[in-house]
This record gives C-alpha cells, sequence and structure tokens, in this order.
C-alpha cells in the first residue's frame, strides 16, 4: 500500500455511499480514478455513488467485468473501466484506454494496481481496507495536479 496522503473511515454503506457523491461531487474534467481492493471491497458501489455525484442515474451502473468498459453521460463524461479479467497492459490499451484517460470525462478503474504502468502518474488512488463487514477504511492518494484539487476539494466537503 502506498503512503496514503488522506484517510476516510467508513463506519457503513451508508457512509462510503456519501463519500462517493461528494468524490463525484468534486470531480474535475480529466480525473483519473484508480480503485485498488480485494474482491467484494466496495470498488463498484463506490463508483456508482461517484457517478450520481456526477448526475448520472446510479441504477445504470454497473461492474463493466464483462463487457470491461461502460461510458455514462452526466455532469462530466463517466468511464468505468473493469481490468480484473485483462490478460496484460496490451489488451487495456486496445481498448483506447489512453483515449479515455487523457480525455476531458472522469475516468474510474477498478484493479487499478494491475495496470499501474500504463496509467497517468496524475491519478487520484483509493485503496480499501476491509475493517468489518461493512465498514472500510480508503486510502487517498494524489499523483499531480488534478487530483490533489479534487483532494483538497474532498477534504474541504468531510
Amino acid at each position: 500500500m502506498s503512503d496514503p496522503v488522506f484517510k476516510v473511515h467508513c463506519e457503513s454503506e451508508d457512509a462510503t455511499r456519501r463519500f462517493a457523491r461528494s468524490l463525484g461531487e468534486a470531480a474535475l474534467p480529466g480525473l483519473v480514478v484508480a480503485l485498488v481492493g480485494d474482491l467484494g471491497a466496495g470498488k463498484t458501489r463506490l463508483v456508482q455513488s461517484a457517478a450520481e455525484g456526477l448526475g448520472v442515474d446510479s441504477s445504470v451502473v454497473n461492474s463493466p467485468t464483462f463487457v470491461l468498459i461502460q461510458e455514462y453521460e452526466g455532469r462530466l463524461p463517466v468511464y468505468h473501466f473493469d481490468t480484473y479479467r485483462l490478460k496484460d497492459m496490451d489488451e487495456f490499451l486496445e481498448l483506447g484506454a489512453d483515449e479515455y484517460l487523457s480525455s476531458d470525462g472522469v475516468c474510474f478503474v477498478e484493479w487499478a494496481d494491475r495496470m499501474e504502468e500504463v496509467l497517468p502518474r496524475d491519478r487520484l488512488t483509493i485503496e480499501f481496507e476491509i475493517t468489518g463487514e461493512f465498514s472500510r477504511t480508503l486510502h487517498l492518494s494524489a499523483g499531480g495536479k488534478v487530483s490533489r484539487v479534487v483532494l483538497a476539494r474532498l477534504e474541504d466537503s468531510l
């Protein structure tokens, strides 16, 4: 686990949803969110609520495990990747990932640790630590200008 800049303790699913909605509200064009955590940690749930904060109907947001990428229209375009089933980084890039990652949309990449080498340095990394059946500690770190501004906006809103 990298050294976190900011930790968020979510004692319930509802607390995690509130945090994620705040993330969506704080998001800026070009934000890349790298999600790292075990199976069942809540990565897709976080994306659903963050998308809601971006003006997307959360009921249409689901795991892109089998289609690999989902696109949603909100205040900003939302691109949701699940890299779990990809064999390697080349397969990720063949999806056109570099175009999405350098767009003015917001990209959420599940299992981001598998694609770390090809993700932009300027990204908000969220590492999930399971602390109970429904509780999580989220370790957030920012790697560049956009992600640092979003992290500061998040800190101010919490």
